[in-house]
């Protein structure tokens, strides 16, 4: 069997696309791994002006595109990472974040880090179980 059986990207035009090298998403097996999202529009291409709150809910719309264009929905996320400029804003991320995972809540760690690509003042990259 090939290395690349039943690995498949997974790509949408309602996430942006790629700034380097990567997918969007892989499939493997039974898990989805989605590539870190920053605040880019994914109209535009560009970061997102404004506050911390537009930026956030910017980055986790792009993360639930990518989830819902491999047929999954944000209750099958187990697993979040998110890297942040200025961890002052963590109760500001945790306010926003509720708004997206209602139920039973993913794995998480809060880095925080002195730059990211582009940047972007965050980036939130998961892991989800489909089967």
């Amino acid at each position: 069997m090939p290395p690349e059986a039943g690995i498949e990207a997974v790509f949408t035009e309602k996430a942006p696309r790629p700034v380097g090298p990567y997918s969007q998403a892989i499939r493997a097996g039974c898990f989805l791994f989605i590539a870190g999202q920053v605040p880019i529009d994914p109209a535009t291409g560009k970061l997102v002006e404004g506050d911390f709150e537009a930026k956030a809910r910017r980055v986790l719309e792009n993360l639930k595109a990518i989830v819902e264009a491999a047929g999954a929905t944000l209750d099958q996320v187990v697993k979040v990472t998110v890297y942040i400029k200025d961890i002052s804003k963590f109760s500001d991320f945790n306010k926003i974040y509720a708004d997206y995972f209602k139920g039973v809540k993913p794995a998480r760690a809060v880095v925080e880090v002195s730059d990211l690509p582009v940047g972007a003042d965050l980036e939130v990259e998961a892991i989800a179980y489909l089967c």
